[in-house]
């Protein structure tokens, strides 16, 4: 298998036509494409030191270089990084779809009213994002952010803890994200000294973590989450084309509709594994009514761990995204900014013996481009040291020494428990809520 270059190798080069000097009379996120050149192969490995220094640039781009050179802030320990990047890192949507397949058609016969008030909705977002015309002749897309992590507050049956400087202690970084006609996707993610990188090459989903190395991902091949979040509408749109209307509600002061969209079980099947089975996904998006756009996406996914001869354990992980500040990229309605709220809850054994983990992310898109000149499928290449046995997405929840023996011999690798949350209490300055 071919290897791939250090991405940031390639995107140091390539981002400079991206991100111009400041003096550039291109303004970010409008019209950004590249100059003509064609992306060198990405292979493994760091980032080379004796590049010409003259065209690093100053930009994003460098910016983006020197998060992956720095040391993890004193504030963090390796736990607490991974249980942030685990987790908000690069989740991936609830169910596999193509943004190349139309959308239904509306009907009204023989249809229940939360399909064809769905389909309706959906049919308003499309316009509203720039029209399936335009939409459709995006053949691939690039985006840069930046990004703010933090676990802000730790809950047991007994008391409440919140970190009081969780503005200090934040880990700031950068991802960069590329999408590429059908279903491919790369996104590298650097927070706080660490990354972590995630892709698909149409067949198979794969990441690579500090903590696990390269591995690929159970069940089907899926859209990442982050694409959903106001930066991809085609894909959003086929997400929700089998939702249903369930109702409205206000999201912050603006009117909404809102869909929702239940995982099917035989993904839900295929995405468990081992002592971890995921029960249930469900995905709701709300719409504004006044605009058309997202504004809201929450999705919930549950999931089950037996542990030999010891009571099952549940995990609920929600994550709600606030999506902000649409403007138009070369016709599509990008959001270029947001902010995350991710809880995880755990529950089972005795009543009184549940815990509760808030994270929270903030974002900003900085650039955007779609159609880049010269991006090819080798850029889509999983790792070479990819493992050909697959890992289940609850092995990156908590960790606790008590259940490792136990369950090693599962590739889901999941264990039981406590051990990052009581890192994440010692490493931080909390404050007692009575």
């Amino acid at each position: 298998m071919e290897k791939k270059q250090g991405f940031f190798s390639s995107l140091k080069e390539e981002v400079k036509n991206l991100n111009p000097n400041p003096d550039s009379s291109v303004a970010r996120s409008g019209s950004l494409r590249p100059l003509g050149e064609t992306l060198t192969p990405l292979i493994e490995g760091p980032d080379p030191e004796n590049g010409d220094p003259k065209r690093a640039g100053s930009g994003l781009g460098h910016w983006m270089k020197g998060q992956l050179s720095r040391a993890p802030s004193v504030s963090y320990k390796r736990s607490d990084l991974r249980l942030l990047l685990g987790v908000m890192g690069a989740p991936l949507a609830p169910l596999h779809v193509c943004a190349t397949d139309p959308l239904p058609h509306l009907s009204i016969k023989d249809t229940p009213i939360e399909t064809s008030s769905a389909q309706y909705i959906l049919q308003q977002y499309t316009a509203a994002s720039g029209g399936q015309k335009l939409q459709n002749s995006i053949r691939n897309a690039y985006a840069m952010g930046k990004v703010r992590m933090v676990a802000s507050e730790f809950e047991t049956a007994t008391r409440v803890v919140k970190n009081r400087n969780a503005s200090r202690c934040a880990e700031s970084g950068g991802f960069v994200l590329w999408q590429m006609n059908p279903d491919m996707w790369y996104v590298e993610l650097a927070v706080g000294g660490s990354k972590v990188h995630a892709g698909c090459n149409g067949r198979v989903v794969w990441r690579h973590t500090p903590w696990l190395g390269a591995h690929t991902a159970k069940g089907p091949v899926r859209p990442l989450r982050r694409a959903l979040q106001g930066l991809d509408p085609r894909t959003t749109a086929s997400m929700f084309a089998d939702a249903r209307c369930i109702g409205e509600k206000n999201i912050n002061g603006e009117d909404c509709f809102i869909l929702k969209l239940c995982t099917d079980p035989e993904t839900l099947k295929a995405r468990s594994e081992g002592p971890a089975e995921i029960i249930r996904h469900v995905l709701f998006g709300y719409f504004s009514q006044k605009t058309g756009l997202l504004v809201h996406i929450e999705d919930s996914h549950l999931t089950r761990i037996q542990s030999n001869g010891g009571d099952a354990v549940y995990w609920e992980t929600t994550i709600n995204s606030f999506l902000d500040d649409y403007r138009p990229v070369e016709g599509i309605m990008i959001a270029h900014s947001g902010h995350s709220v991710v809880t995880l809850f755990r529950f089972g054994e005795m009543a009184m013996s549940h815990t509760k983990t808030k994270m929270e992310e903030a974002w900003t898109i900085e650039e955007v481009a779609f159609n880049v000149p010269g991006l090819s499928v080798d850029c889509f290449i999983p790792p070479a040291d990819l493992r050909t046995s697959s890992v289940s997405e609850a092995c990156e929840l908590p960790q606790d020494e008590t259940g490792k023996n136990s369950l090693a011999v599962h590739r889901a690798k999941v264990v039981a428990l406590e051990k990052s949350h009581n890192c994440s209490i010692d490493n931080m300055i909390w404050k007692m809520e009575i």
